[in-house]
């Protein structure tokens, strides 16, 4: 029941336990003299480089979730799940140069903080009230649940065990440390997960190739057998609803690429706390931008480390005919789809390398606990407690009720992870559609807080309030409707709504004048936001509608009307910023020196985009 883990697996596993700590309670340390303040305990002090940003996004984006929950879906659905991370690679790009200077600019150490500069304080009261909630009841108990699930099945350690054990592990230097201690542990721990990854899935891949005994040979033979089976879509990016109508559910053909699965990645990695808290904490903002596109190349390789394992687990328990003896040798099962990982480590890492892999396993569990935690800690401190409870907190104060949240988050979320996640196939997944019950409304109101001049606080405070209360109906309404599809039509309404509040709202003053220059440039990106819309409306008529015969519904080119109102949205913001007498008393100034790139950023940027098509068009 130990997965076969011999004394030389414990030591290395142990050891790298060890130094993780010691390396983060060391990193924790303040020069004498020096108290630590908050923007040092949660912003790192504003100290933080390109490779440590890049290195620190991943570590605290990949973790159980990726290993046990996507190599699930890998397993259950197919390399279609890898969308959520090739399209994160291309978001990354335009959070890196459109919102992320903004936030920079303007000093933000939280979003709640942004809405509340922004708007005032009832948008930021609801904001912080929703990641709160998301952050323990969905992110840490998801998190920790599936490290000890994994921990379970390769060690044999019962859940709750694990689970307390990944906690104190998380706990002991990131609830001391902040985010310093968080970051720069982070970028050894990359390497831990990304290395440790790779390992395992090269062991599994040789073993399906047999005597060849070959890792590339191995994926053509998984290739091959998902390809010459009728209907089997585990290599399809594009699921076509005729002919997997469960799969299309989970991953709705183009809505992936049309559709809210942005809303997701622009939620997720431009507004999520523990997420863009890393891009914060950068020294300058060409360091912040290089961080991010970093962390674009690394986002690519993750469907290797975590999708293709599951899919090659797919594969030898749907062709055992074609692997003979190999089943004879392992050990265990795959009962539901979250466990193929476990079971893939547990077979298939050799001795010795199991320590290495299953450390990369926790590295992924700890890192993103501890971002989790300092975040959790962070919305609580500034924007409840230091905001609200006690507007007069000394910095030592605000430190010290940072470290307490964090512990009783941890807690907190120790409790409820069973209830919540106990009785789930794939936890992936169950992750996205509860999130995305607020992520439209998030992107919505944060992204015209940062780009529109226009954006009052009664529309952004009403767009918040609806936000879940009208996602709750649609899933009522439409429960048949695919969750992806479904975030679509909540963030149209919410477009809708935030568009009539704003420009029907009297409380107004008098814009700052724009120069010639600013207005053009302007008035150029509106034109180029109305004619995609046009186009992607006429688009939308001819292919996703019957009314010419050509419908090609069945792998969901309706969701293209998600784009279209997205378009208009952004074509309204541009023409009323460069035309419009007013503005909100609030409204952030624009300054288009914040989004200029240079060469290398340019570059680097193209080759994300290039790969990601390249890989689209290979796996269509």
């Amino acid at each position: 029941m130990n997965a076969g883990f011999t004394t030389i697996d414990y030591v290395i596993f142990v050891s790298y336990v060890i130094l993780i700590v010691a390396l983060g309670l060391w990193l924790s340390r303040s020069p004498k003299g020096h108290e630590k303040d908050s923007k040092d305990y949660f912003l790192a002090g504003g100290t933080l480089s390109w490779w440590a940003i890049g290195a620190s996004l991943i570590a605290a984006n990949i973790s159980a979730e990726h290993f046990i929950g996507m190599s699930g879906s890998g397993y259950r659905i197919g390399l279609g799940i890898a969308a959520y991370e090739w399209l994160a690679a291309i978001t990354l790009i335009l959070v890196a140069k459109f919102l992320l200077p903004e936030m920079i600019d303007k000093k933000i150490y939280t979003m709640p903080q942004l809405s509340r500069e922004r708007y005032g304080t009832g948008v930021a009261f609801f904001f912080s009230f929703f990641w709160l909630l998301v952050y323990v009841f969905v992110n840490l108990t998801s998190v920790a649940w599936l490290g000890a699930l994994a921990m379970e099945q390769i060690l044999d350690v019962p859940i709750m065990y694990g689970m307390i054990g990944l906690f104190l592990f998380a706990g002991l230097y990131s609830i001391w440390g902040g985010l310093k201690s968080v970051a720069l542990t982070d970028v050894l721990q990359v390497i831990f997960l990304v290395g440790g990854g790779l390992i395992t899935a090269w062991f599994a891949l040789e073993a399906v190739s047999g005597e060849a005994n070959s890792a590339i040979e191995g994926f053509k033979t998984v290739l091959a057998k998902v390809r010459e089976t009728p209907g089997d879509l585990h290599f399809s990016m594009i699921i076509d609803q005729n002919m997997d109508g469960e799969r299309y559910k989970e991953l709705p053909g183009l809505a992936v690429i049309f559709g809210a699965m942005w809303l997701t990645n622009l939620g997720y990695w431009g507004f999520n706390q523990y997420i863009i808290q890393k891009g914060l904490a950068a020294k300058s903002l060409k360091e912040a931008k290089r961080g991010l596109i970093f962390a674009g190349y690394l986002k690519i390789l993750i469907p290797l480390i975590v999708v293709i394992p599951g899919i090659t687990a797919y594969v030898m328990f749907t062709h055992q005919a074609d692997f003979p003896g190999l089943h004879e040798t392992l050990s265990g099962t795959i009962g539901k789809a979250d466990e193929a990982y476990p079971w893939l480590l547990r077979n298939f890492a050799p001795i010795g390398i199991r320590g290495l892999a299953f450390a990369a396993l926790v590295a992924a569990v700890v890192s993103s606990l501890a971002s989790m935690l300092n975040s959790t800690s962070t919305i609580f401190t500034m924007d409840i407690y230091k905001t609200i409870i006690n507007k007069n907190a000394t910095e030592n104060q605000l430190v010290k009720i940072g470290r307490i949240t964090a512990f009783i988050a941890l807690i907190i979320a120790a409790i409820s992870a069973k209830p919540l996640l106990g009785g789930l196939d794939q936890a992936f997944q169950y992750i996205q559609e509860f999130t995305g019950f607020i992520y439209p409304g998030v992107v919505v109101v944060f992204g015209m807080g940062l780009l529109w001049k226009r954006a009052t606080n009664r529309a952004a405070l009403w767009t918040t309030i609806a936000t879940i209360p009208v996602g709750i109906i649609m899933k009522i309404a439409l429960p048949d409707l695919p969750f992806i599809m479904r975030m679509g039509y909540v963030c149209m309404i919410l477009i809708t709504m935030a568009v009539v509040l704003t420009l029907t709202d009297k409380n107004q003053v008098k814009a700052n004048e724009l120069s010639a220059k600013n207005k053009q440039r302007l008035n150029v990106a509106g034109w180029g936001f109305a004619i995609a819309a046009v186009v992607m409306t006429i688009a939308g008529i001819v292919f996703g509608s019957d009314l010419f015969g050509m419908s090609l519904n069945n792998i969901g080119f309706n969701s293209i009307f998600m784009m279209v109102f997205m378009m208009a949205f952004l074509s309204i913001i541009m023409f009323t910023n460069a035309r419009s007498a007013t503005q909100d008393e609030k409204a952030y100034e624009f300054n288009p020196e914040l989004f200029k790139t240079d060469n290398g950023f340019l570059f680097g940027a193209m080759g994300i985009v290039v790969i990601i098509a390249a890989l689209y068009a290979y796996f269509w």
